[in-house]
């Protein structure tokens, strides 16, 4: 098998490629999914429950009840159903892409235009041709894919997108930075992403307005896929910046308190 250079958090070692690579893009892959059924099965609103009842002249009418009627997730369902997609996804997907990484990209130009973002329509065709159709079956089943108003692409397109840049990336100047587990879950068997406490979107108002010194806009914290997802659905990337611009504050927030407690409760299994 022939020797591969294998860089990962600006750590360079030659090593053949075998398990131990494909397992580290594995589980990157199968948080991004994770984060991209978590988004998709978590109700944003309450729907009100419609009951039939029966008028004085007999007939039927609807009316809604002011009952809320709620849809709760298993935590275990959830991860269990996380974990099969995974399996059954990653190994159909193109090797060079199972394989990616910031130094594939750079020492190969081809592979670098294929997948560098955004993605061309081709290529997405090209992964979701080899996808297993069990796949976008459970996902109908699961009510993930509704065609024709969803489909198999708008479903998986999200993850591979938060795989490509998580796999795909340089590494971050504050890579010395980095701690063995996340620092909201706690969670130390997932991959770790970086994420600017105070968005790089929004470092030219921060810097006009005062609300921080220049040696702060590029301070980071280390979260896994699924909490830098929630926190950037918890607050705009404004209020990040101006309320939510430490660890210590995001932590501090009843939703972060449960979200935590409840994500801790997700472990992969070996594979």
């Amino acid at each position: 098998m022939p020797e591969h250079i294998y860089f990962r958090n600006k750590e360079w070692c030659d090593m053949s490629v075998d398990e131990e690579d494909d397992d580290t893009n594995l589980n990157l892959f199968r948080d991004c999914l994770f984060s991209t059924i978590l988004e998709k099965s978590n109700p944003r609103q309450q729907k009100q429950k419609k009951t039939r009842v029966r008028t004085s002249a007999g007939s039927n009418s609807s009316i809604e009840s002011s009952k809320d009627v709620t849809t709760t997730t298993d935590p275990a369902q959830l991860v269990d159903f996380s974990d099969y997609l995974a399996s059954e996804i990653f190994p159909s997907l193109p090797r060079d892409l199972q394989r990616i990484s910031h130094r594939a990209l750079q020492e190969n130009a081809a592979l670098s235009e294929k997948w560098s973002l955004p993605l061309s329509l081709s290529t997405y065709e090209e992964i979701i041709e080899l996808v297993p159709p069990s796949v976008n079956d459970s996902l109908e089943a699961y009510e993930l894919v509704k065609p024709p108003q969803t489909d198999l692409q708008s479903f998986l397109s999200p993850a591979i997108v938060a795989y490509l840049t998580a796999a795909a990336a340089a590494p971050p100047k504050w890579a010395e930075t980095k701690v063995t587990a996340c620092e909201i879950c706690d969670r130390d068997w997932v991959p770790m992403t970086y994420h600017h406490l105070i968005p790089k979107a929004v470092h030219a108002k921060v810097q006009k307005r005062g609300w921080h010194e220049e040696s702060q806009l590029n301070s980071v914290a280390w979260l896994c896929r699924a909490c830098h997802t929630f926190v950037h659905r918890m607050a705009s990337n404004e209020e990040l910046a101006k309320e939510w611009f430490t660890v210590e504050r995001i932590c501090e927030r009843d939703d972060v308190q449960k979200w935590a407690n409840w994500v801790r409760k997700v472990r992969w299994k070996k594979n």
